[in-house]
């Protein structure tokens, strides 16, 4: 039997119970793909991280959810970074991490936080007519003001109210291929704009804090706010705040994440 260790880390918060939960491996020799992703499936968290310490090499970072592996993700990586500081390597102010899908994302220890350097994902501008009917209806009987697609769907709605109301048929949205953000103005001055991110088929009905979704709510934001620096509320129940600033080449994501658990598993 095999014994690993592993944290659970509260993403985009400093208060326990908050931000997005994540779950943090870190192991030094190669773990089988069918292990980790039966391993996120038993812990049921929105992503499991896996840090691969490799010799003469960058550490290597993977994120499964409950059902695969997915390409980016944002609080998962938050947590990574976190228990990396914390329990591998204490001294170091950055660690840059290789990925499978995304290349290497570099993240910056600050006095009381972390800022994670992640790739742009402007999308393309999509007609909202050409957004099937019945994810519309799943999310509001208010229709979205814009749209565009990245790897998610991102549906701009008028006001705040809309977004911090709905009530998913997640049935109906499971038919549909893709992640769902939806996102408004904010009506409260400390925050620039709110979201909320729809993922059924991800195994999650909707994902507390999505750091990911901000590399297409970011670019679109700046542009209309004709900011480069906002603050980001991630409107869940849990809720989540991301502070935001766009360069020209990537997005740099700031965000707290405290350990609230750590344990063995038993395989």
């Amino acid at each position: 039997m095999k014994q690993l260790k592993f944290w659970h880390v509260d993403s985009f918060t400093t208060t326990p119970f908050q931000g997005n939960p994540a779950a943090v491996f870190i192991h030094e020799g190669p773990l089988d793909a069918n292990l980790m992703q039966n391993i996120a499936m038993e812990l049921n968290l929105s992503e499991t991280a896996f840090i691969q310490i490799r010799k003469n090499k960058r550490p290597l970072l993977r994120w499964f959810t409950p059902v695969y592996e997915i390409d980016l993700c944002g609080h998962a990586t938050l947590a990574a970074a976190q228990i990396y500081f914390t329990h591998f390597s204490p001294t170091a102010v950055t660690v840059t991490f290789d990925t499978r899908y995304v290349g290497p994302l570099t993240i910056k220890k600050n006095d009381t936080s972390l800022t994670m350097q992640f790739p742009i994902r402007s999308g393309d501008e999509m007609s909202i007519d050409h957004i099937p009917n019945f994810v519309l209806e799943s999310l509001s009987d208010q229709r979205p003001v814009y749209a565009r697609k990245a790897r998610d769907l991102m549906l701009v709605y008028e006001d705040e109210k809309t977004v911090l109301e709905m009530t998913p048929n997640f049935n109906t949205l499971l038919d549909y291929e893709s992640f769902v953000i939806v996102t408004a103005p904010s009506s409260d001055p400390e925050y620039d704009f709110i979201s909320r991110f729809f993922c059924p088929s991800d195994g999650i009905l909707e994902d507390p804090v999505t750091g990911s979704a901000h590399c297409t709510l970011a670019p679109y934001w700046s542009k209309r706010l004709g900011q480069k620096t906002m603050t980001a509320f991630q409107a869940s129940k849990r809720g989540g705040i991301l502070f935001l600033d766009l360069e020209k080449e990537h997005l740099n994501i700031t965000g707290n994440a405290i350990i609230i658990a750590e344990g063995t598993l038993n395989v």
